[in-house]
């Protein structure tokens, strides 16, 4: 919200009180609270008039500073809050002198200056990363409405990234960003998934913890400033100092939870009924059938949204019409080895049976009268469940409990952003915090009861909605998106940039929500969401089975398919990258290359893991240019390399793409090309690109294998090696001796079947 008129002005209907001193300083164990009068204090009797800054400084773990910025402090807390995770062994320093009082946490300090200027100052490692000068920090009054803003510096050069799903550019200087759930599509400023953190380029990131409305303005009042505001008497943010973005996110994802591991089986091909087409039994099994006859492997078949009656969503009952026998036919999919995803969300609309149940056992969202709250958009009579109510979840959980019993294995939990404020919740939760934090209790209900019935390592969730801390709960996909070229881009904005917010999984529709895609950008797209972190078909009003576009598109979906799960092992890795320490399997260039300023503004590509960069191509005729960090690169289709740093400029046919494997890796790869639930150890091969001399770590599954190259020679061997693997030395010529296995002719380079054990290579070249 901006509330200047200009630099050196107020808008009209606007009062502001910003700090101006240091009056008072109370330190307590590992924090504390300085008070600053917004007037300076000369005599006595101006201390009989406020506002007062009550500035309380703390520290849940190191290189994290918590600030809260006060000004009422008797409201009601009704909550809710987002869960922040405290290091219990850890307690900041104070030091309190005449300069000022400096709050330490590990490398990160917050200096509160004395003196006639009021500026927090926060720095790490000898330099000074952001803080607050005059006239940032403050409350202001608008049009009648109390809120609290902050204002921390953006120093020259910085860039900002993150605030959730944004499907605008990648890059937030100079946009302004409402953290407020909603249901807009890819196409507008809009967001499913808010997230009040921000990462910059400048080494540190900033947490508003506050569920409800936070409005950024990032570059875009105060221009080299990042303001952010709560209609509150109070806010709460966190500086969370990295050196480098992917440390920032560690920290953030520490602070605010990391994603459970997805099961192996959920990496595999999704294929969906799609939303308003015709579908029974028959129809599935056609499908299922098709993709079978095509060589076409497939993992998860998912039932949108009429699996139910119309009018009657959610009653959780399968529509008698189309699918008399649902435990045979689930059953008879299983048999083919397919997991079942089914489309639910936290609605209830008037014609389903569970509405009089929920209403009157008050499971449901009440309006401050008493009746249940209704309306008419999405389903006639719409209600909502009410999952402040811990009656009202196990009430809920005990519908989706039913059907996982039938042989249901996830669900696709759709909805969650068209929340009202105009209600009363159980717990008396405060409506506008609500808003954003619903979709954690709707999405944290149905991840709970997967987790009961099919176990830890067998939750997955498709969820559209998120918030802070939704992360835990994965996946998570990017919502309705147009059949363009412009929205496939768009949406992988929005993907990146989410993974810049701490989320790390993420997926979209193949070839677009609404519309129906032509078949060049259907083959476009699929090879775009075979690189993603999961991959689904799935649109609107028609299907999305390849042979519906042409025969090509039957091929490329093979090709990629049995690409995405040959990968399987590296995709492992990353995956558990994600659990462990917060880093997205679909990385911003940014991310992964902070120190080269040319990634810092790239939206069309993405790095999947440490050591794959993918370039999707967003035109028919296959047309792409594409930006290559330092080094020379690999083409892992078709073996070309290509050195960096530099633009680079292909044509590729549908069979293609650039996917290019970083100088120096150990790139996995499994034996397997028909599932991903296999065991990726057995028959691996490691495929050598461009090692420079030192020691190199790869983990497949249990085992981990370990490569050293020392000039022309290179050693691999396993702590428990598997009974067959190989490695593949990607562009040697030859090889003078091996030892532990024996050569065979490859296209690629120098391949060793190792048989077991470790293996030598002298004279590489």
């Amino acid at each position: 919200m901006k509330f200047t008129d200009g630099y050196w002005l107020l808008r009209p209907g606007v009062q502001a009180a910003h700090p101006v001193q240091v009056h008072d300083v109370v330190v307590g164990e590992g924090e504390v609270v300085v008070h600053a009068p917004t007037h300076p204090v000369r005599h006595r009797g101006d201390t009989l008039k406020g506002p007062v800054v009550a500035l309380r400084l703390s520290s849940p773990m190191p290189d994290v500073v918590g600030v809260t910025i006060t000004h009422f402090a008797g409201g009601a807390d009704n909550g809710p809050r987002f869960a922040v995770v405290a290091d219990p062994g850890h307690e900041a320093k104070v030091v309190d002198d005449d300069a000022g009082v400096v709050l330490t946490a590990g490398t990160l300090s917050a200096h509160v200056h004395r003196g006639d200027r009021w500026r927090v100052d926060f720095t790490a490692d000898g330099r000074r990363l952001t803080g607050s000068g005059a006239k940032g920090m403050g409350f202001m009054t608008a049009d009648g409405a109390h809120h609290v803003r902050e204002q921390l510096d953006l120093g020259v050069g910085d860039v900002v990234y993150g605030l959730g799903e944004r499907f605008g550019p990648l890059v937030r200087n100079g946009q302004v960003v409402d953290v407020w759930n909603a249901d807009g599509g890819t196409s507008s400023e809009q967001a499913y998934k808010n997230v009040p953190f921000y990462l910059t380029s400048g080494g540190y990131g900033v947490f508003v913890n506050h569920p409800g409305r936070v409005s950024f303005e990032v570059g875009s009042e105060a221009v080299s400033k990042v303001g952010f505001s709560v209609e509150d008497e109070e806010l709460e943010y966190f500086v969370i100092y990295g050196p480098t973005p992917k440390e920032v996110l560690r920290k953030y994802t520490a602070l605010t939870g990391r994603p459970a591991l997805p099961p192996a089986w959920s990496f595999g091909l999704w294929l969906s009924t799609s939303f308003t087409t015709s579908y029974d039994e028959a129809t599935v099994t056609r499908f299922v059938d098709g993709m079978a006859e095509r060589d076409l492997p497939l993992s998860v078949f998912h039932f949108d949204c009429f699996w139910m009656r119309e009018f009657h969503w959610c009653d959780f009952t399968w529509d008698p019409r189309t699918f008399p026998d649902p435990v045979g036919m689930l059953d008879r999919l299983r048999s083919r080895g397919l997991r079942v995803s089914l489309w639910i969300n936290p609605y209830v609309a008037q014609r389903s049976p569970l509405f009089a149940e929920g209403a009157a056992a008050g499971y449901l969202l009440r309006r401050p009268t008493g009746e249940v709250w209704q309306w008419d958009l999405w389903q006639p009579g719409m209600a909502l469940v009410d999952f402040t109510n811990p009656a009202a979840r196990e009430w809920y959980a005990a519908k989706l409990d039913a059907l996982l019993a039938q042989g249901v294995d996830c669900f696709k939990t759709d909805f969650g952003e068209r929340v009202p404020t105009d209600v009363v919740y159980h717990d008396g939760s405060d409506p506008e915090r609500m808003h954003n934090y619903y979709t954690y209790l709707y999405n944290r209900t149905v991840f709970e009861v997967l987790r009961r019935r099919r176990g830890p390592e067998e939750a997955v969730v498709f969820a559209r909605s998120a918030t802070v801390g939704s992360q835990r709960f994965p996946v998570h996909w990017g919502g309705d998106c147009e059949s363009s070229y412009e929205s496939m881009a768009e949406s992988l904005r929005g993907g990146l940039s989410l993974g810049l917010s701490g989320f790390g999984f993420w997926s979209h529709d193949i070839g677009g929500f609404e519309g129906t895609p032509s078949a060049a950008l259907f083959k476009r797209w699929t090879a775009f969401g075979l690189l993603s972190s999961h991959s689904r078909l799935h649109g609107s009003g028609s299907y999305r089975v390849p042979w519906l576009f042409d025969e090509e598109a039957v091929d490329v979906l093979r090709r990629f398919t049995k690409l995405k799960l040959g990968l399987m092992p590296y995709l492992d890795r990353a995956a558990r990258q994600a659990v462990e320490a917060g880093v997205p399997m679909m990385r911003a260039m940014a991310l992964e290359f902070p120190d080269d300023p040319a990634c810092a503004y790239l939206e069309r590509q993405y790095m999947l893991g440490d050591d794959l960069l993918v370039a999707p191509v967003f035109a028919d005729d296959g047309e792409v240019s594409y930006y290559v960090p330092e080094g020379t690169w690999t083409h892992l289709l078709t073996g070309a390399e290509v050195t960096g740093p530099r633009w680079a400029r292909d044509r590729c046919d549908f069979l293609t793409l650039p996917l290019l494997v970083r100088p120096d890796t150990v790139l996995p790869v499994g034996a397997v090309d028909d599932r991903p639930d296999y065991d990726h150890a057995e028959g691996v091969t490691l495929r050598a690109y461009r090692l420079a001399d030192g020691d190199h770590v790869t983990v497949v599954g249990g085992t981990t294998f370990r490569t050293r190259r020392r000039g022309d020679r290179i050693e691999v061997g396993a702590d428990t090696p598997p009974t067959h693997w190989r490695l593949l030395v990607v562009g040697a010529g030859s090889v003078d001796a091996v030892e532990g296995g024996r050569t065979r002719p490859h296209p690629d380079g120098v391949l060793v079947e190792a048989g077991g054990g470790a293996v030598t290579l002298t004279g590489v070249r």
